[in-house]
């Protein structure tokens, strides 16, 4: 019997009119919701971008655990899956629906946003200087400014704006030396790949697939992926494969067999032999590690 994993929709403590929260870690850390355990993983079905303003901690995206400190900034998009540690940390987190900035932004800073949030284009994780974490903590007191304070007719506005603003400074930091999140042209494919491969990985794990799909030659879609994330096709279908595989393992009650067939392995050793040669670990070492 499969149970889905917990899936969190955007709830503004206000009204429902409202796309964009501001929550302080330590008062997420401290509820005690009715509706999900923030220890455990979860599924957000808005965006977030969490700035460590103080101490050190752990925090789970895609069931990888990363540690931060001041100056840390992770950036979750939809449906990705996280959890929380519990810490003496302190930071903010500036949560947004799709609506509220990515669709009033016009085309090239949309596309450097879902640069930013795409953690199939580098990590969640961005560490930023001093100087990078002064610049971002002054927006990040304008916006709470007129969040918590103005709140006029104007504020809402006013904080669409800042948070393209400080969105375009983390697309800086994290484009530092990366030329492909510059190649729009590869990008665009491979951006139309990861969807494909997101929808259809359990239905084929071939390169050739996936080529076809998209209408060019697999050497092609080795050379998108190549100049966009340096990894061959198969390694990027791999890991997107891999993460859908381990949130079945984490979140269902399906047997590993189960699991095997329900992910397109016809024999269960194949699905085995492939969990443990993508992750080093087996199946059931990963699921007990993730209790």
């Amino acid at each position: 019997m499969k149970r889905k994993i917990k899936e969190i929709d955007f709830k503004h403590k206000k009204s429902d009119r409202y796309r964009f929260d501001l929550v302080e870690l330590e008062d997420i850390l401290s509820r005690n919701a009715e509706d999900h355990n923030q220890f455990e993983h979860h599924k957000i079905s808005f965006y977030v971008i969490v700035i460590i303003t103080h101490n050190e901690g752990q925090h789970s995206i895609n069931y990888k655990d990363y540690s931060y400190e001041r100056g840390t900034v992770f950036t979750l998009r939809k449906d990705n899956i996280h959890k929380f540690y519990q810490t003496n940390a302190k930071g903010k987190f500036l949560v947004f629906t799709e609506d509220f900035v990515i669709r009033f932004s016009d085309k090239d800073a949309s596309f450097k946003s879902f640069q930013l949030f795409n953690e199939m284009l580098g990590s969640p994780k961005l560490q930023l200087s001093n100087s990078e974490f002064e610049e971002v903590e002054n927006l990040l007191h304008q916006i709470e400014n007129e969040y918590r304070e103005v709140n006029d007719k104007h504020s809402t506005e006013i904080i669409r704006n800042l948070i393209q603003v400080l969105i375009l400074k983390l697309f800086r930091v994290k484009s530092k030396g990366k030329d492909n999140l510059e190649k729009k042209g590869h990008l665009l494919k491979f951006i139309t790949l990861q969807e494909i491969i997101e929808k259809d990985c359990f239905e084929s794990k071939k390169v050739a697939y996936y080529a076809q799909k998209i209408g060019v030659s697999t050497r092609t879609l080795n050379n998108i992926t190549q100049s966009i994330i340096g990894k061959r096709a198969k390694t990027f279908i791999d890991e997107i494969v891999i993460l859908q595989i381990k949130r079945l393992l984490i979140n269902s009650e399906l047997s590993f067999t189960e699991v095997a067939y329900e992910t397109g392995f016809d024999d269960p050793t194949n699905f085995f032999k492939y969990f443990r040669k993508n992750t080093g670990f087996s199946p059931r070492q990963f699921k007990e590690n993730h209790k």
